[in-house]
This record gives structure tokens, sequence and C-alpha cells, in this order.
């Protein structure tokens, strides 16, 4: 199966953006506590397996540097994400996970379509 970008007859749609907000985490661990951060994000991904308004929330490794740990998020509003994070105020996962890293990079994008969930 291949994945082709000119469609005869196809017309791409205009592109805008959709009210869910996707996000990228990169988390940079201290020497050794990869595994350790990992786990406890996973933990959090279980949490969120009640909240409606999370709908993918990945964690990942970086398979050439075991320390770095990504996390994948989309969320299905601006509300949704504001609500799910005043509810990490104070948490102790959270206070764990920042003892562990020696770099956090949030970067935010604005979802414009493709194929996954939430992509239509």
């Amino acid at each position: 199966m291949s994945c082709s970008f000119k469609t005869p007859g196809l017309r791409r749609p205009t592109v805008g953006t959709m009210e869910r907000i996707a996000r990228y985490a990169k988390m940079t661990a201290r020497r050794g506590y990869g595994g350790e951060v990992a786990d406890l994000l996973l933990t959090a991904a279980d949490g969120l397996r009640g909240d409606p308004g999370c709908e993918l929330y990945l964690v990942h490794r970086q398979a050439d540097a075991p320390d770095t740990i990504w996390v994948t998020e989309l969320w299905r509003s601006r509300a949704d994400l504001d609500a799910a994070l005043r509810g990490l105020a104070g948490d102790d996962d959270v206070a764990a996970v920042l003892g562990r890293i020696e770099s956090n990079e949030m970067i935010e994008l604005d979802l414009l379509g493709g194929k996954g969930p939430a992509a239509h």
C-alpha cells in the first residue's frame, strides 16, 4: 500500500484550523531516569482514560536517546486542555516528573486535519 500526495479528481480542502488542540512535549530526563519519567507519564495516561476532552495521549521514548521522552496529545478543545491543566496543580506525580528531568519543551500546534482521531 502506498501513500500518494496527488490523487486525480480529488480537491484538497481549504486549509483552516480545527477547534482541537494538538501538543508535543519533549522531556530530557536526568541520565538514567528516562524509564521512571516514562512510567510516571504512562500512569498519567491511565488517569486520562475517563477524560472525554483528552482524545489522545501517547508516551514515546526516542529510539536513539533512552532518556528523551516525547508525549503526543490531542485535546477536544482549549477549555478541556485548560481544565486538565488546572487539575494538575500541586499534583505529586507532576512534581516527581519535574524532579527527574533536565529540560522540558512544549510545542502547541493548530490541527489542520489528516488521518487519525478527530482529523475530519
